[in-house]
């Protein structure tokens, strides 16, 4: 329940550090997928955030409506569409990076670099614990 909790938090605490940068989770997670799988179908990037198609597709037309990203179709599969940041995607990538960069150092604030690693061995456990 501790476990829980605390993820609750931070993910809520997470989520008000990007919308105060101009963001949200949802279009945090797309951006960054996107940036780090050039051209990346759909598929993939809902495979990558861990949402339904259907999920990830309301994103998109959302983001593509503020001229975030560019959808194409795949020369080689008509039925994949291929997704591309725009210069303004580009820009609010670079500042949510930098929000999360920010709120990724006053999370671990007074947590020396040895106590993070055993707790990332910890969390590898409890997920290969649930996974088996």
């Amino acid at each position: 329940m501790n476990l829980g909790r605390t993820a609750k938090l931070v993910a809520q605490a997470f989520d008000a550090a990007l919308v105060e940068a101009g963001g949200t989770l949802p279009v945090w997670l797309t951006l960054l997928s996107v940036k780090s799988s050039e051209l990346a179908n759909q598929r993939e990037l809902a495979g990558m955030i861990g949402i339904q198609g259907a999920t990830l597709t309301h994103h998109l037309n959302a983001m593509e409506a503020q001229g975030l990203l560019t959808r194409r179709r795949d020369p080689l599969n008509r039925r994949v569409h291929l997704v591309q940041l725009t210069e303004a995607g580009e820009a609010l990538f670079e500042t949510l990076r930098q929000a999360a960069l920010v709120f990724d150092k006053r999370l671990r604030t007074g947590l020396p670099d040895e106590r993070l690693a055993e707790f990332a061995r910890v969390l590898a456990v409890l997920r290969e614990n649930v996974e088996s």
